[in-house]
């Protein structure tokens, strides 16, 4: 049954990369990343037409490639649950997220700042220069936050929607986003449509990570109350509220001005407690392990077997009346 071996792939491929962590060679990823660069090269143009092509002929392809395989193993249990979690360790980036995480906070602990200002690039695209221990605190704090959404539930949840294609599509779409879903002058226009579709892919994702990490917290409450006043602050639809989310399961004032090299962007004020400090990169950390596990809790509860409804006493009842039908 379908349902059963995607549940479980997910499960073992959740499993895989708690223990395991991304590959360290020949990551399917990194080669998807590579040949998205390629085709760059040729289809680059400063237009949206241009990006839109360059957006579809990648997660189309991807995603195809993820239906032939859903076609191919669906009905062989094993073979589908082994692909399933396959696909889901490719995609899946919890345990890499982590070890990013306690590598800043050990170098903010160590106060080695230059050395931190080059690791942050391993979280996100932000400028670091000139950034203080706090300052790039805050920066480790809200790139957790918003990876473990778009690295960890969005996947988890595509994938028990949709299967492998679902896994697949979404973290090609996600990757494109990363590489050319800036507003800096080269992508403004050709980065456009990755950008955009990625919006549209973590709409619920994203809300959903949000309501899991007040319940990841203890602080429901106080988690959808800091989520609805202030999301609407920030920028991005999706990183708002699961920026705002962490800020109130966390007890934290995030947001602010941030710099990413060629442009600047007003991240809005979210929370209101202190601004994040280096003690608070570890805490974030720890609630982001335990947003995914809830996380994966839900994608494979979701596709628990649907109980079959009793026939039998109304194959009986109209058995009956055939008969009576026949001999009356």
């Amino acid at each position: 049954m379908p349902r059963v071996s995607r549940a479980l792939g997910i499960l073992l491929g959740f499993a895989a990369d708690r223990v395991f962590g991304d590959p360290r060679r020949f990551h399917p990823v990194a080669g998807f990343g590579q040949t998205a660069a390629r085709l760059e090269k040729h289809l680059y143009a400063d237009s949206r037409p241009a990006g839109a092509a360059y957006t579809a002929i990648l997660v189309g392809t991807t995603t195809v490639l993820g239906l032939a395989v859903e076609q191919v193993t669906r009905k062989h249990p094993i073979l589908h649950t082994a692909a399933t979690a396959a696909a889901t360790w490719t995609v899946l980036g919890a345990r890499s997220l982590e070890r990013e995480a306690e590598t800043m906070a050990g170098l903010l602990e160590e106060k080695d700042i230059p050395a931190a200002r080059d690791r942050l690039s391993h979280l996100c695209a932000r400028d670091a220069t000139g950034l203080e221990a706090d300052e790039l605190a805050r920066a480790t704090v809200e790139s957790i936050a918003e990876n473990t959404s778009d690295a960890c539930v969005a996947p988890l949840l595509w994938g028990g929607v949709l299967g492998v294609p679902g896994l697949l599509g979404y973290r090609a779409a996600n990757t494109l986003d990363a590489m050319v879903g800036y507003k800096s002058p080269k992508y403004q226009n050709f980065g456009w449509a990755s950008a955009r579709l990625d919006d549209v892919l973590n709409l619920l994702p994203a809300r959903v990570c949000a309501l899991l990490t007040g319940v990841a917290a203890g602080r429901v409450q106080e988690t959808a109350r800091v989520w609805r006043r202030d999301a609407p602050k920030h920028p991005s639809p999706n990183a708002g509220p699961v920026e705002a989310a962490f800020a109130g399961a966390l007890g934290l004032t995030l947001g602010g001005r941030n710099s990413y090299g060629t442009y600047a962007e007003d991240r809005g004020t979210l929370g209101d407690g202190p601004a994040p400090t280096v003690a608070d990169v570890r805490r974030t950390a720890a609630l982001a392990r335990r947003v995914t596990a809830a996380a994966a809790l839900t994608a494979i509860l979701a596709l628990r077997p649907k109980k079959r409804r009793d026939v039998s006493p109304l194959l009986r009842t109209q058995a009956v009346d055939r008969r009576g039908k026949r001999w009356g």
